[in-house]
């Protein structure tokens, strides 16, 4: 599952991967344009249990998250 929250500023994108780590998926990937969305969702996946992966695109962020 992909999650495009680019344009959005916080804490919408940590929203949006809320809604969607509820659901109990193992895996998903969320799509940032800035510092503050690549952070904060960084760091919520992270107390949520997921493993963050970070790559760089020509739009922003894609963070890799699966389940631990």
């Amino acid at each position: 599952m992909e999650i495009d929250a680019r344009g959005l500023s916080c804490p919408q994108p940590v929203l949006e991967t809320k809604k969607v780590i509820d659901k109990k998926v193992a895996g998903l990937s969320v799509l940032v344009d800035n510092i503050a969305a690549k952070e904060n969702v960084s760091r919520f996946a992270k107390a949520m249990q997921y493993d963050v992966v970070v790559n760089v695109t020509d739009y922003g962020w894609k963070l890799d998250l699966q389940k631990l």
